[in-house]
């Protein structure tokens, strides 16, 4: 069965003029797969992506590989091979979370995308790995024509505040709870 051609009508930053910025948050999970979910739907009709993980360089994730191997989206990882601690952030812990905010100030402000991701920058800004102050600067920074989405929970109330959009996930009930671990290909 051949596939159909991508629609014409939105292949440029003219055609895209009003970004929002969206919130992805909650105990729930779904946060990233909510954002990946745009990321697809902005990549079929011809907007150009760029992606920052915060905390997530060293961990497998199977979105990230497939999702490289397409068209118009650049996806770039931070942090450590390690889980941070919440309580006791390492410098190597901050300094990765520093230079993923500093990628995408430059990747929203460069005119090259008109959908930029910080999957996981609250839990940065919750664990101090960043200042609310710098990320409250990038949103108020960000162009007309780019949309913004924060992803990760605890985000904050200033974040929810300046967002077009929030979702917060709701945990009701989790596999987790009964001791099932996280499974490759589906929470991965």
């Amino acid at each position: 069965m051949a596939g159909k051609a991508l629609p014409s009508d939105m292949t440029s930053a003219e055609s895209f003029d009003k970004g929002l910025v969206q919130v992805f948050t909650g105990e729930g999970r779904g946060k990233t797969s909510a954002a990946i979910g745009s990321v697809v739907r902005a990549l079929g009709n011809g907007l150009r992506v760029f992606i920052v993980a915060f905390m997530k360089a060293g961990h497998p994730s199977g979105e990230w590989e497939i999702l490289s191997g397409l068209q118009n989206i650049s996806i770039v990882r931070f942090g450590t091979r390690s889980f941070v601690d919440p309580d006791n952030p390492g410098p190597e812990d901050r300094e990765q979370a520093v230079q993923a905010l500093k990628v995408a100030r430059e990747a929203m402000l460069s005119g090259d995308y008109e959908l930029v991701v910080l999957d996981e920058v609250n839990v940065a800004v919750t664990w101090k790995l960043v200042e609310l102050d710098e990320v409250l600067r990038l949103i108020e920074d960000k162009p007309g024509n780019v949309e913004l989405i924060l992803t990760g929970r605890s985000a904050d109330k200033e974040i929810v505040r300046v967002a077009d959009l929030v979702t917060e996930m709701l945990n009701i009930k989790h596999p987790y709870e009964k001791g099932t671990v996280a499974r490759k290909g589906i929470e991965y």
